[in-house]
């Protein structure tokens, strides 16, 4: 048996099949990550990106069939596209506006935002399912380019601009700063409200390019798909040592994370485990994971004082 997994794990197929999951997952971790640098969460990441879906698959349904090509075809597509992330981005700000502004705890602002978005689904779709879409829109989770799953190309680009941004940018030193004290970012001069906005306006972006990914992978748009990523982001961000508590965490730590993530995740599906004990073995993994995290802090702080 053990073989014969093993075999079927190293297939291209299936090597194929986990670099066209695996970017989905780590543009919605990603999204994740950047809100717990500032010791935030965004809990709304799932229903943003879901809604950001059937915004755009509203468009594409009502202006175009599934065989529609040309010119007018990817116009309509592109609008569709702009729109979703349009939607995705105004998600962003209002987290953004109720965490900086109002003072809302990251937790409940996102929590709310998170019911507010799938009642607004479920209402959008009478909880149906939206399907067919045009060439173009199904060419990002499903195509290729020299070979490279499109999903994946997408994926390495938001990582590359996520990095550049936390390590290049002056946004990203805010972040940073902020996450490890923010009483001390803001005597510095820094504008915690404006870093805060930022920060949940590209959490919400992110949550739009996945959603394309995923509409377009699944060739359809539905209020309640990908609802067991969000611990999935959680768990990839802490396993890539992004610290809940804000102030420490990188794109390659993350990466690292997710690429675990997902072996496991294939391994366990190969095993032909259940779904439910599936999740339950993620809990367990990061109950661990944060478990080990306090031990080592607890261990460098007796050293340091030592």
């Amino acid at each position: 048996m053990g073989m014969v997994n093993g075999r079927q794990f190293f297939q291209v197929g299936n090597l194929q099949a986990m670099a066209f999951q695996l970017p989905e997952l780590g543009i919605l971790s990603l999204a994740m990550m950047i809100t717990m640098l500032t010791a935030g969460i965004n809990l709304s990441i799932i229903a943003s990106a879901n809604l950001t879906a059937i915004v755009a698959a509203l468009i594409l349904s009502n202006m175009l069939g599934p065989d529609a090509s040309g010119a007018g075809a990817t116009a309509v597509s592109l609008l569709a596209i702009a729109a979703g992330l349009l939607v995705a981005a105004l998600v962003g700000l209002l987290n953004g506006y109720l965490i900086a502004w109002l003072d809302v705890s990251p937790i409940l602002a996102t929590l709310g935002t998170m019911i507010l978005l799938q009642g607004a689904a479920i209402v959008l779709t009478k909880g149906y399912v939206i399907s067919g879409f045009p060439p173009l829109i199904l060419f990002i989770g499903n195509g290729k380019i020299l070979g490279i799953p499109m999903p994946m190309i997408i994926f390495i680009v938001c990582a590359i601009v996520m990095a550049v941004l936390l390590n290049r940018t002056k946004l990203g030193t805010s972040i940073y700063m902020f996450g490890s004290n923010a009483t001390a970012t803001h005597y510095s001069g820094i504008n915690n409200r404006r870093v805060i906005m930022q920060t949940y306006l590209v959490s919400g972006i992110y949550s739009g390019i996945a959603a394309l990914i995923m509409m377009s992978r699944f060739n359809s748009a539905k209020a309640d798909y990908g609802e067991s990523y969000l611990l999935m982001t959680v768990l990839a961000a802490v396993l890539g040592g992004t610290s809940a508590a804000g102030g420490f965490g990188t794109v390659s730590g993350l990466v690292i994370g997710l690429v675990i993530l997902q072996i496991v995740s294939n391994g366990l599906n190969l095993l032909r485990v259940n779904n439910f004990l599936t999740i339950a073995i993620w809990g367990i993994i990061l109950l661990l994971v944060m478990i080990a995290n306090y031990y080592r802090n607890q261990y460098q702080q007796k050293r340091r004082t030592a």
